[in-house]
């Protein structure tokens, strides 16, 4: 659900104002409404310029492991920039690492030459000869070379061959090869770079972990900016009135919060007004479910908010996402894997990660419920006659066309519940005449389906189809003419095909089912094969390959099995559900140091 909000106006004494932020920011409940909107991006600054420093320099400390720091290596904040002397050091360490790279590239460039000495060559020209290196592909090399010049070949590797030729300075012989510059460094000289290039790295990854202990020094700094930074961004949505004299500042508290609020005008004896906010206002959104559709939040949250007068749809999808996610991956030993990994991490995890893995216990079970239904366990088919002995169990389980069917179901029972919900949220903003046409959709379909298929209703369901369309054609557009009536209401029922389109759109559970159980099958019957290939080694490369083999089937089977189910509620049941979305998420005025971990 969404909370319910409270619109506030509060006119404060321009001397008072900056004392009425600060109390108002250390109580934390205050949304603010821009008064004064600004379309002008503000140029930065030397707040937004410390900002993106400090920023960098905690990205770039939060992977590194805090070094103990020696009394001598200790340097206090006051004495260097920190955070620009941490962008500097990591700048170094980069280039560092490239040079590295280089060094070793030259290195392995030389390694046809072999050793030699860049002074020795410099002795053999200073007595007045000179050596210059030659490559040409091995078919091109002329034997008479050997005979007519001084040159040492090097043994030919691939296609092309490499020698150096010796001959009086000035007096170069023109063969056909291609000569080849003599390099800056030598091997030797290439490998004492490249130890003295890594001492000085290992240098800076001392420096760089032993400012990671000041991680929450920066953390700090940082959230004492942002305040600063806030409370700017307030003041410059403030409107001065009373020829400056007055500050006019609006927002929004949670209903339940109120209280606390009042509490603190009535001791600072501050003006203002309040009153339930109006769609044009465009609270802020605040999302409020029980526990288990909460464990949903972060999926709703990757599309939109809802609007402040909409229905949150997070509790609505919540159990078709998990039933979704269950049919998709469809094997009752990849939930128990998923059920007892989360169950088994949860013990340590963190108070941030235990709400995922609630989700991934819910989503586990669904996979063992279907698997069990589907008769999949790591990719062994259960319907097959040699498990025959699993006896009634096996007459719950569904074959290929039945979860085919299932699918099909699923996708018609979330359809029509997507159109109950926009006629509830239609009737919540608008009015009783505007949720109507959902309701003829519901009507159309459901005695479209009967007369199809089911076949129970009779004449009642050619009555009932009748009434659908009437009421479609009717209420498509109340605020309209009779004529703009009849014409919306016509276009509007072109659009059955796309219910048809949303209802083929399952189809996607029962594939990826389908994908996953033979994708498990193929693993084990290769692991079958490996088993009986090697006499020793074979049953250990066979239970080898099971755990790779199925350990990837489930990575990339439930990645299919999170994202389909996630597009066919953003897009299918969203639309039926007549989702609009856009909603501004509740950010209140509040302290930032507070949300600092100590360490």
């Amino acid at each position: 659900m969404i909370v319910p909000m409270q619109k506030y106006a509060f006119w404060v004494h321009a001397a008072d104002y900056d004392a009425f932020l600060a109390s108002v920011r250390e109580l934390g409940m205050l949304h603010i409404r821009p008064v004064v909107q600004t379309t002008e991006a503000s140029p930065p600054n030397i707040l937004q310029q410390s900002l993106a420093e400090i920023n960098t320099a905690i990205r770039l400390l939060t992977p590194r492991k805090p070094a103990a720091a020696s009394p001598a290596a200790k340097e206090s904040p006051e004495e260097i920039d920190l955070a620009r002397d941490i962008r500097l050091t990591q700048e170094a360490l980069d280039t560092c690492r490239q040079q590295i790279l280089l060094k070793q590239k030259a290195l392995q460039q030389l390694a046809p030459w072999g050793e030699f000495s860049l002074e020795r060559i410099q002795q053999i020209r200073d007595a007045g000869w000179a050596l210059t290196m030659f490559s040409c592909p091995v078919r091109k090399f002329n034997p008479a070379w050997r005979e007519s010049y001084t040159l040492f070949e090097l043994p030919a590797s691939g296609p092309d061959l490499f020698f150096v030729l010796v001959h009086p300075q000035g007096e170069t012989p023109e063969l056909e090869a291609s000569p080849l510059p003599w390099p800056a460094e030598d091997p030797g000289q290439l490998r004492e770079a490249i130890v003295q290039l890594e001492s000085q790295l290992q240098q800076l990854e001392e420096r760089l972990n032993l400012y990671a202990t000041q991680l929450e020094s920066l953390e700090l700094k940082r959230a004492g900016l942002l305040e600063i930074s806030d409370q700017e961004d307030v003041k410059r949505h403030t409107q001065a009135v009373a020829e400056g004299a007055v500050m006019l500042l609006e927002g929004f508290i949670p209903e339940d919060q109120t209280e606390s609020l009042h509490k603190l005008l009535d001791e600072r004896m501050i003006v203002y007004i309040s009153a339930k906010p109006v769609p044009e206002d465009a609270p802020p959104v605040q999302l409020k479910n029980n526990k288990f559709a909460a464990l949903f939040e972060p999926i709703s949250k990757m599309y939109a908010l809802p609007q402040y007068a909409e229905l949150d749809l997070t509790p609505f999808f919540a159990p078709f996402f998990m039933l979704f996610f269950g049919f998709c991956l469809g094997d009752a030993g990849y939930g128990l894997i998923m059920l007892a990994g989360s169950l088994i991490y949860r013990i340590k995890a963190s108070s941030e990660m235990k709400p995922l893995l609630s989700l991934v216990h819910f989503l586990g079970i669904a996979t063992i419920i279907f698997g069990a239904l589907t008769g999949t366990f790591f990719g062994v088919n259960l319907l097959q006659e040699k498990y025959a002995w699993l006896g009634d169990i096996r007459r719950v389980m569904l074959d290929s066309n039945q979860a085919f069917n299932l699918a099909l179901i699923l996708g018609f029972i979330q359809t029509i519940y997507g159109l109950m919900l926009q006629a509830v949220n239609k009737y919540r903003q608008f009015g009783w005449a505007y949720a109507i046409p959902p309701l003829g959709w519901i009507l159309l379909l459901v005695s479209l389906l009967d007369m199809s298929l089911i076949k129970m209703g009779g004449q009642v369901s050619v009555f009932l189809v009748w009434l659908g369309v009437g009421l479609i054609v009717v209420f498509s557009a109340p605020g309209s003419g009779i004529l703009g009536r009849l014409g919306k209401g016509l276009w509007d029922l072109y659009g059955i095909t796309g219910f048809f389109g949303d209802l083929l759109s399952y189809i996607r559970l029962f594939a990826l089912g389908i994908s996953s159980a033979v994708l498990g099958f193929v693993i084990n019957d290769i692991a079958l094969q490996i088993k009986g290939s090697v006499p020793v080694l074979g049953p250990i490369m066979f239970v080898a390959f099971l755990i790779i083999g199925h350990g990837a089937n489930l990575l990339i089977s439930s990645l299919g099995s999170f994202v389909h189910p996630m597009r066919l509620t953003f897009v299918e049941f969203y639309k039926n559900a007549g989702f609009t979305g856009g909603g501004i998420a509740y950010n209140p005025f509040a302290p930032r140091k507070k949300n600092i971990k100590k360490t």
